[in-house]
């Protein structure tokens, strides 16, 4: 009787393993769901192979016990890794959500998940996935189940695609678990659209600005420094003139040595936001700045609501379900509020009480989830949150851009007008000077 490997989770989220002897996969999943457990991977064990002209069954030996002669250059082996272009690559959100549209209109039509693959893979003009569509169906083709085929390429199908997968391997409902996900892909890109749109203008502003202060701080305010030499006649000029004045010099008498400083200054903010505490300040600043939090707050809390919503409704159990939103949250303050709320149900208790503790949800989100809870209809009503709070991302991106705006332009006449009055001061003086000197 073959032997089966599994992981599972327990009621309380704890993640167990290990290997039971049945005929086949469903009746192994059927035994772990007995055992009170949720299964999440099940995998027929490996056969011992055979070795070289040996019987089938026999522990394959290693070529060094062989005694197999060692590769020349005294054990040293190279291998290149050469990587080709669009080959290996990561696959972009977009394509993918594309991908995963294809095949859930090609599945509910009616055609065979193998077939819907191969058709999927001949027309897929992105290289890395045409190599990945190609793995999974020779993976089925295998005998293995869609969702250990994509398991096996977790760069690709993050832990929410597979566990869906899986609930509508396990349900019958394959079909309707990939339009969800497809339409969870889709808005999700749509509300990262909105804000990547938002932030555009800003960070041309900046990046407009450095390039005008850098080319007024190297070219332009020095040949000042030389006029205001000869008109002052060796008098000291003010002190905010020589503080722009020392900045130019040192700019254009170190160029290799700015960038090197701009450069250590990026890098020591991202290794700082790295850390722990770095991060935690950084997700809490970013829902806590005027203009720029509300939108951050919304675009969380619709994640959270359409993740949950869509893997609940798909027939993910919930403990599982809130270990991949915690997972998938992108805020450390969000994550610690579901890690509340995953702590509180392996007690029994319900929902909404760590949701309101959280403070991250607002009052009524809270009342929804309260409802929907009371009534059986919770996966329902976080779509409708989801729903409601995608529509209130556009709101809060207009709004921050229409504060933004302003701010940097302000920003821009500040940092050249304080260059601009630098360099006018001596002139000031001078023409004070000029008028004491005439009385």
């Amino acid at each position: 009787m073959p032997k089966f490997q599994y992981v599972a989770m327990d009621a309380k989220g704890k993640e167990t393993k290990g290997t039971i002897d049945v005929a086949n996969q469903n009746e192994a999943i059927g035994r772990i769901k007995e055992m009170g457990l949720f299964p999440t991977k099940v995998v027929e064990a490996e056969k011992p192979k055979a070795g070289k002209g040996g019987k089938e069954g026999e522990k394959a030996v290693a070529p060094k016990e062989k005694g197999a002669a060692k590769p020349k250059g005294k054990g040293l082996n190279l291998s290149l890794n050469i990587k080709i272009p669009g080959i290996g690559g990561k696959v972009k959100a977009k394509t993918l959500s594309t991908f995963t549209r294809q095949l859930a209109t090609l599945v509910d039509a009616g055609l065979p998940l193998l077939r819907g693959l191969r058709v999927l893979q001949k027309q897929e003009k992105d290289p890395t996935l045409k190599e990945i569509v190609g793995k999974l169906a020779g993976s089925i083709e295998g005998g293995s189940t869609f969702s250990e085929a994509l398991g096996g390429h977790p760069k690709t199908f993050d832990r929410l695609f597979v566990n869906m997968v899986k609930a509508g391997e396990l349900g019958g409902v394959l079909e309707v678990v990939l339009n969800r996900l497809a339409e969870f892909q889709e808005k999700a890109e749509k509300i990262k659209g909105k804000v990547k749109a938002a932030l555009f203008y800003p960070m041309a502003v900046l990046f407009v600005a450095v390039v005008i202060v850098g080319v007024l701080m190297t070219f332009v305010v020095p040949k000042f420094e030389e006029i205001f030499k000869d008109m002052l006649n060796g008098e000291p000029m003010p002190g905010f003139t020589q503080l722009v004045l020392g900045i130019s010099n040192f700019i254009k008498n170190n160029i290799l040595a700015t960038v090197g400083i701009v450069v250590g200054i990026v890098v020591t903010i991202k290794l700082i936001l790295k850390t722990k505490k770095g991060s935690y300040f950084k997700d809490k600043m970013l829902l806590t700045m005027p203009g720029l939090g509300p939108v951050v707050s919304k675009v969380a809390i619709a994640r959270f609501s359409r993740t949950l919503g869509t893997l609940v409704s798909s027939g993910v159990p919930i403990l599982q379900s809130l270990n991949i939103v915690k997972e998938t949250a992108g805020n450390i303050i969000v994550t610690n509020a579901v890690t509340a709320i995953q702590d509180a149900v392996k007690e029994g208790e319900p929902i909404v009480s760590p949701m309101e503790s959280s403070r991250v949800f607002p009052p009524m989100v809270i009342s929804m989830v309260d409802v929907g809870e009371q009534t059986g209809a919770l996966p329902e009503m976080l779509m409708k949150v989801a729903d409601n709070y995608e529509e209130e991302v556009d709101n809060a991106v207009g709004a921050m851009t229409s504060l933004l705006e302003p701010v940097m332009i302000v920003f821009l006449a500040v940092v050249v007008g304080s260059i601009v009055i630098a360099m006018f001061l001596p002139l000031i003086v001078m023409m004070e000077k000029m008028g004491d000197t005439e009385k």
